[in-house]
């Protein structure tokens, strides 16, 4: 049984982590200006996610077996640096509109945007530091059940993201009666752009 102390380190730890700007929540500030709020959910759902599965592997132990399949997690990496490659020539390329001409999203689009919220984490340097290291730092993993997993720390996680995810794209869109501009929006996607590309050298890193 973790302590309740323990508990509010993680939560804390957590919140500090997705606050600090990165490569998942800044894509979720494009994606508001670009597409909207239900835009903004639908990454940051993909986002959390990724963030759930993470928690999962330093849960369950799915560090060591990281450890001895270094070929298929190199492998993985190349193909999120390549993603992440892919997203920051997308961002960087944003054809500029005004903010306030958002069309009908399918949920096709949706789908779509969740997913790369999913990769995004994923393929997030600062999500796997703060999973496989910083996490086990916080809280005691041998003291962790089934239970507490379900109970405790997916509902905690889920709600602290979704409160940062929250601040982001509400701010998000609430700045965006500022930056209507053209060339304001090149500024943001194109800055975004280089977030993505910065984190996708992070990963081929990784493979060294």
């Amino acid at each position: 049984m973790i302590s309740i102390t323990q508990l509010l380190s993680y939560a804390s730890a957590l919140a500090i982590a997705a606050v600090i700007p990165g490569p998942g929540m800044t894509a979720v500030v494009a994606r508001t200006l670009k597409g909207g709020v239900t835009m903004g959910f639908a990454l940051l759902s993909g986002l959390i996610l990724g963030d759930i599965i993470y928690l999962s592997f330093a849960i369950f132990g799915l560090v060591f077996v990281a450890d001895h399949l270094a070929e298929i997690f190199n492998l993985i990496y190349w193909f999120a640096a390549l993603y992440l490659f892919w997203l920051a020539y997308v961002f960087w390329r944003h054809d500029a509109q005004p903010l306030n001409t958002v069309g009908a999203i399918s949920k096709k689009q949706l789908a779509i945007v969740s997913v790369s919220g999913l990769a995004i984490t994923l393929s997030n340097p600062k999500t796997i530091a703060f999973y496989m290291a910083i996490l086990p730092l916080v809280i005691s993993l041998n003291e962790i059940t089934i239970t507490i997993w379900s109970t405790v720390l997916v509902p905690t996680t889920l709600l602290i993201l979704l409160l940062v995810g929250m601040i982001f794209i509400f701010g998000a869109k609430k700045a965006s009666k500022f930056l209507s501009s053209t060339k304001s929006q090149r500024v943001i996607f194109r800055g975004t752009a280089l977030i993505m590309f910065a984190a996708a050298i992070g990963m081929l890193f990784k493979t060294q």
